[in-house]
């Protein structure tokens, strides 16, 4: 038996959020057991907490979609950072360090969680073949796309910018025509809203036809539009919006980093039989 929770994150209401599973203690699991408890939630991402590797880290951490592992995911990085630290986790500096796939990724702590947006994998426009697969998987035309973007940071985002947030929530996506795509939307919501952007994310491939709200696509495109002065150095992202859900993702450049926060709550707690 391993202790168990189930966290909300990026909830500005209860249940708001996106859920993540997270399994404490988990050094004695195997791959596949993991794999299968994943299949099995059948959440974006069940996660498990494991003994460090390297000495400056404070826990290892491996994340699993329905679909497979995945290197690095910004909300399950956040509400096992929470779940670590209500179980007691001491983190041995003022952040808590996740060592994960795509090494080491910094957890401030403060009003909100927020994680260290991590490098880049890939980066720069996509090709012209890539923006007319995105407009067909979104079912729109390619001139409806006002720009599109690498921001792989470990699960292989491509994002698109469309006119506004109202054309991001009218989208009707066609998960078939996404093929190997793990895309992401956002839009500009008008000067005085609430919340800046609205974000949407899709990953059939991984068996998570839209994401609740996705932590690593924000970072990425935050690290996109940020930087190419589209978007302040301070925002709130909106997602979920369709699905019913009410995530606020905060976005902060601090220097040369970018911080991604949000609310985080434990929902369910308890014990799980893995077998």
């Amino acid at each position: 038996m391993h202790d168990f929770s189930q966290v909300d994150v990026f909830a500005s209401s209860p249940l708001g959020g996106n859920p993540v599973a997270v399994v404490h203690d988990a050094d004695d699991l195997s791959s596949e057991q993991m794999a299968s408890f994943a299949r099995w939630t059948n959440l974006s991402e069940t996660t498990f907490l494991l003994a460090p590797t390297r000495p400056d880290a404070d826990y290892r951490l491996r994340i699993f979609t329905p679909g497979g592992e995945l290197p690095f995911a910004g909300h399950p990085t956040l509400g096992s950072a929470h779940a670590w630290l209500e179980a007691g986790g001491a983190p041995r500096g003022d952040h808590v360090v996740q060592e994960c796939g795509a090494g080491l990724v910094a957890v401030r702590r403060g009003d909100v969680l927020a994680f260290a947006a991590p490098p880049l994998l890939r980066s720069g426009p996509a090709d012209d073949s890539t923006r007319e697969a995105i407009a067909r998987a979104l079912r729109i035309d390619v001139g409806d796309i006002v720009a599109a973007e690498w921001v792989d940071n470990g699960p292989g985002w491509v994002a698109a910018q469309l006119r506004d947030a109202d054309a991001v929530l009218a989208l009707q996506p066609d998960f078939s025509a996404m093929h190997d795509l793990d895309l992401g939307v956002v839009g500009l919501r008008p000067p005085g809203s609430e919340t800046a952007v609205e974000v949407r994310g899709f990953a059939p491939e991984l068996a998570v036809p839209e994401d609740p709200v996705t932590g690593s696509l924000n970072a990425g495109i935050a690290q996109w539009l940020i930087g190419n002065g589209t978007l302040p150095s301070s925002y709130v992202a909106a997602q979920g919006t369709v699905l019913g859900r009410s995530g606020r993702v905060h976005v902060e450049q601090d220097g040369d980093v970018i911080w991604v926060g949000g609310a985080t709550r434990t929902t369910v707690s308890g014990r799980v039989d893995l077998g």
